[in-house]
């Protein structure tokens, strides 16, 4: 890879501070990282300075998922961000000269859930469930017409449950019940979930920028290793020295505890299944995800360790 400058934005956060860090260490690259005070992701924001020069653009910054949304107007707060500022950085990037334009979006874009031995895939037909998903929707149709209509390459990357050193969020309350040894009643649990170690998610980001098949595409993105909630874990467990404690209770009955208490929303999307096929990945790219699930793991539960109050 020739020298250049990449544009990186939301670059302070989980997934952008990676991608930040792994193309400063590869010395090839010219990284530009403005901060959230430097260019808010609005609809009126001028990218002029930050933009000058840059070949390449990793979009991730973005109004991300919650789970308790306080907003009147949920999905009107997710498209001032997610679309609207995402369509002003890409025209203003076009009319920069910049090459490509990569586009950190999510699989919500396709679904919450996938059936039984179907997993998601890339060009399966969107079916976005909420605020969220339908913002990152609406933001890849019209970064997409704005591809068409300038030359501007784009590439969409759809990441499922990202997960590393740094986790917050569901991920690392896991962590911290299986260390302090919680009893959970999730010890019987069959459904099967795809998730992408954040250094798998880096490396297909970076595999991307110059590879031609990539552009005006759109990939999903994992470890390409399917697990159960109980198994996660269970290996969770192994990875932190302490075995999880499992509680055998039937799903079912967790469905209709979970509606008795009003979560039947949550105990959907905890014990349903969410598996995606990267097949396309290996075709088009070649790409294969260097980091094994249970690698990505060790190395999660390494860094809990190591930094418990973080």
């Amino acid at each position: 890879m020739d020298s250049r400058t990449i544009l990186v934005t939301g670059a302070s956060g989980f997934v952008g501070s990676a991608l930040s860090r792994q193309l400063h260490d590869l010395g090839v690259f010219i990284v530009r990282a403005p901060s959230r005070q430097e260019a808010p992701l609005a609809a009126a924001t001028d990218w002029s300075a930050a933009l000058a020069g840059v070949d390449t653009v990793i979009h991730s910054a973005a109004r991300v998922h919650v789970m308790q949304e306080t907003a009147s107007d949920s999905l009107g707060e997710f498209r001032k961000v997610n679309v609207e500022g995402t369509l002003n950085l890409a025209r203003q990037a076009a009319e920069a000269g910049v090459r490509r334009f990569i586009f950190i979006s999510s699989i919500k874009v396709n679904g919450e859930l996938s059936s039984p031995g179907q997993p998601l895939r890339a060009d399966d037909a969107p079916a976005p469930q909420d605020a969220y998903g339908r913002s990152k929707l609406e933001a890849e149709q019209g970064l997409q017409q704005l591809a068409a209509a300038t030359g501007l390459e784009l590439v969409v990357i759809r990441p499922v449950l990202v997960y590393g050193p740094g986790v917050k969020a569901n991920f690392r309350s896991m962590l911290r019940w299986v260390q302090r040894g919680i009893p959970l009643p999730l010890g019987a649990l069959g459904n099967r979930r795809s998730l992408i170690f954040v250094d798998n998610l880096v490396d297909l980001v970076l595999t991307c920028i110059d590879q031609p098949l990539a552009a005006n595409q759109v990939f999903l993105a994992s470890d390409g290793q399917d697990v159960t909630l109980s198994d996660l874990l269970r290996a969770l467990g192994r990875a932190l020295g302490r075995p999880a404690r499992l509680l055998p209770v039937p799903p079912s009955l967790l469905r209709a505890l979970a509606r008795l208490l009003g979560r039947g929303d949550m105990a959907q999307r905890l014990l349903g299944s969410l598996q995606v096929d990267i097949e396309k990945n290996h075709r088009l790219l070649g790409w294969t995800p260097p980091h094994t699930l249970e690698q990505g793991l060790k190395l999660t539960a390494r860094d809990f360790l190591d930094n418990p109050h973080r």
